[in-house]
C-alpha cells in the first residue's frame, strides 16, 4: 500500500509535512466525491489515486458513481461539446430524461457530508435532490468552457448557480457565477502504474506484445478517440513529417463508459491510416496503465494534438517521462508547454508536422527539453500539490470570507 510517506523522495519532507498540516485542522470532516465513470479519462484517475491519500490523512472520503442509460450519456456528451464551443441541439424530452436519471441515482446514494465536489455535468443535478446531506457543494468543470455554446451553458447555469463554489482548471474557464470559484489545475500520480519507473526489460516486453518494432523513431499520441484530441489531424501531420523523414505513428487510446462518440471516431482513425504501414492504432483497455507507461518511455516524441482540451494529462504523463512533447495550443496544454523549453505548442497539422521534424533532427535539444518538462511537472502537476488543493478549498468552504491559512 502507499503511503503519503512514500512520495518524499520526489517532492519533499516539507510537502507531505505541509500536507500532514492542513489535514489536522479537518479531522473527521466527511468528504463526497460524485463522477459518471469509475474507469477511463483523467477524472476517475484522479479520484482512484487521491481518494485513498485524503483517508490516510483522516478526512473520511468516498467516491460516487452515477449510473446512467445511452440516452442520458448521449445528453451529457452533448453537453461535453457545447461546454467546448459546439452548436448542440437539446429537446426538452432530453433534458427532461437527464434530470430523471439524476432522480433516481439520488434515491440509490444514502449519506451526509460536509462537502461534495460533483465532477462535470452529468451528475450536476444531484444537488436538486440531495442538498440536504451536505453542509457545502462544489461544482467542479474539468473541460475548456471559456467559450460555451451559449444555450448549454444557460441550462447548466441555472443549475450551477445554486452550488456554494465551482472549481475550473484556468482562469479563462471561469464563468459569471453568483458564488466563488476556485482554480485546481489537474495532477498525476508518479508513483501509479502509469507513472512509476520502468526498467528497459519492461518496456521491451510490452512493446513485444504490442508487436511494435524500434526500427524507426516513434511519434505516439495516447488518448481517448475523441473528435476533440484530433487523431486525424495527427495522421496528416505524420504523413507531412513521412515525405522527408523516416518514423512512425502509434495511436493509442481506449474507451469511456460516458462517451458514445468513441467507436465512431475509432472508425474513422481507421480509415485515415489504411494502407499506412508504419501508423499503428492500438485500442487499449481501460487498465492497460502499464502498457501506457512503456509506450510513453519508449517514445522519441509524444503528441497531444488537441483543439480543445480541458488540462490534458497525457501531456503531463508524457513531460514526466522527460519526453519531448508537442500539443496543441489550447485550453490546459499552455499551462504545460512553454516553446523551447518544455515542449511546443502548435496550431495545425502543419505546425505539428514542422516541431515534429524540427525535434527528430535536434536529439541533443529534445533531451533537455525532456528533462525541463519532467522537474516542471514535479513542481507543479504531482498528486501531493493536488491534494494540498483539495484540503485548502474543504478550509475554505469553512471560513469562507478567509484569505489565509495559518498552519
Amino acid at each position: 500500500m502507499i503511503t503519503l510517506n512514500d512520495y518524499a523522495p520526489i517532492v519533499g519532507d516539507e510537502v507531505v509535512g505541509q500536507l500532514c498540516r492542513l489535514a489536522e485542522r479537518l479531522q473527521g470532516r466527511r468528504f463526497v466525491h460524485i463522477n459518471s465513470t469509475a474507469v477511463g479519462g483523467g477524472v476517475a484517475e484522479i479520484l482512484s489515486r487521491a481518494v485513498p491519500l485524503l483517508n490516510q490523512l483522516g478526512l473520511e472520503t468516498t467516491w460516487e458513481v452515477i449510473m446512467g442509460d445511452p440516452a442520458f450519456f448521449e445528453v451529457t456528451k452533448a453537453f461535453h461539446n457545447g461546454l467546448q464551443g459546439f452548436k448542440v441541439h437539446l429537446t426538452h424530452a432530453m433534458l427532461e430524461h437527464y434530470r430523471q436519471v439524476n432522480r433516481e441515482n439520488a434515491r440509490r446514494f444514502n449519506w451526509e457530508a460536509d462537502v461534495v465536489l460533483v465532477h462535470d455535468p452529468q451528475p450536476a443535478t444531484l444537488i436538486e435532490e440531495m442538498r440536504p446531506q451536505s453542509r457545502r457543494w462544489v461544482w467542479r468543470c474539468h473541460v475548456d468552457a471559456s467559450r460555451p455554446h451559449l444555450p448549454v451553458w444557460r441550462f447548466l447555469r441555472g443549475i450551477v448557480k445554486h452550488y456554494d463554489a465551482s472549481v475550473f482548471s484556468m482562469s479563462q474557464f471561469a464563468q459569471n457565477l453568483p458564488h466563488p470559484q476556485y482554480l485546481i489545475r489537474p495532477s498525476i500520480d508518479p508513483l501509479s502504474e502509469k507513472n512509476r519507473s520502468l526498467t528497459e526489460e519492461e518496456i521491451k516486453a510490452v512493446l513485444q506484445r504490442l508487436g511494435i518494432e524500434r526500427d524507426k523513431p516513434i511519434i505516439l499520441q495516447v488518448s481517448r478517440f475523441d473528435s476533440f484530441k484530433d487523431p486525424v489531424g495527427v495522421i496528416q501531420a505524420f504523413r507531412l513529417v513521412r515525405r522527408h523523414t523516416p518514423c512512425k505513428l502509434l495511436l493509442a487510446g481506449g474507451e469511456a463508459t460516458d462517451d458514445p462518440e468513441g467507436p465512431q471516431i475509432l472508425a474513422q482513425v481507421h480509415e485515415a491510416a489504411q494502407g499506412e504501414p508504419d501508423i499503428q492504432v492500438l485500442l487499449l483497455p481501460s487498465d492497460a496503465h502499464h502498457e501506457v507507461n512503456a509506450l510513453q518511455r519508449a517514445a522519441d516524441i509524444i503528441v497531444q494534438k488537441s483543439t480543445r482540451e480541458g488540462f490534458g494529462l497525457t501531456v503531463t504523463e508524457a513531460m514526466w517521462k522527460g519526453r519531448p512533447v508537442i500539443g496543441g495550443a489550447v485550453g490546459g496544454i499552455v499551462l504545460q508547454l512553454r516553446d523551447y523549453h518544455t515542449g511546443f505548442a502548435v496550431h495545425s497539422p502543419e505546425g505539428c508536422a514542422f516541431r515534429i521534424r524540427y525535434l527528430l533532427h535536434r536529439p541533443e535539444m529534445a533531451r533537455r527539453m525532456g528533462l525541463t518538462a519532467r522537474e516542471y511537472v514535479r513542481t507543479q502537476f504531482l498528486i501531493t500539490r493536488h491534494i494540498r488543493d483539495y484540503l485548502t478549498l474543504m478550509i475554505l468552504q469553512d471560513n469562507p470570507n478567509s484569505r489565509l491559512i495559518q498552519l
